[in-house]
């Protein structure tokens, strides 16, 4: 049998950061994270913002992080057209190096949470490189969490945040920004998991992290 590939290889030379998987959800603390970037090529472009926002015990929390990033890359009109960052924008703004550091302070110990979490994995695993680091593996992904509670039946794309946000008649937090949308995804994240515990009878945050693997 064929062993793991060059970049699985590297992948796993690097440190995981360390998050909680264990424990009744209601009790854990999540970081429920959003990025905007210059773009979605996955290897050339870069993050330009990060939003973070605590949930603890089941509450969001009222200290909320929001951060701009200096890109080395130009952003493309289609993103800028999105977000509506620009250039001029975030020419103060501190590199990734920098905010990654941040980032990690702010997260630390709780367990990580995004939609469609696979643009912030690729993206933040990227960031994370020159330090020798990646996200943990257990991140909750609240676009999977949506397939599990059988709310969304595609398979040939994500369950777009603010739809997903207004069949569970939670607000959308202005849309497309990183702050904004981690708002709005922390908002899912209780109603879904709200939903998940009653059809499963118990919910603890592994079963989240097996569900985010379970419903790709």
């Amino acid at each position: 049998m064929a062993g793991p590939g060059p970049l699985i290889r590297r992948l796993r030379r690097r440190r995981p950061w360390s998050a909680p998987v264990a424990g009744d959800w209601r009790d854990a603390r999540f970081s429920v994270i959003d990025i905007e970037t210059t773009g979605l090529d996955l290897h050339d472009d870069q993050i330009i913002s990060v939003g973070v926002v605590h949930v603890v015990r089941g509450r969001i929390e009222a200290d909320r992080w929001y951060q701009v990033i200096r890109p080395s890359c130009a952003i493309k009109p289609e993103a800028m057209k999105i977000h509506s960052l620009t250039a001029s924008e975030l020419s103060a703004a501190p590199d990734v190096d920098e905010v990654v550091g941040m980032l990690r302070e702010r997260v630390a110990g709780t367990v990580l949470v995004a939609h469609a979490a696979w643009v912030e994995r690729a993206f933040l695993d990227r960031a994370l490189r020159h330090a020798g680091e990646r996200l943990p593996v257990g991140i909750v992904d609240t676009a999977a969490l949506a397939r599990a509670a059988g709310l969304h039946e595609g398979a040939d794309h994500e369950p777009q945040l603010e739809a997903l946000a207004g069949v569970l008649g939670v607000p959308a937090h202005t849309p497309h920004h990183a702050l904004g949308d981690a708002m709005t995804t922390a908002l899912v994240l209780l109603v879904l998991a709200s939903r998940l515990e009653q059809q499963r009878g118990h919910l603890d945050v592994s079963d989240l992290v097996d569900l985010t693997r379970a419903y790709p």
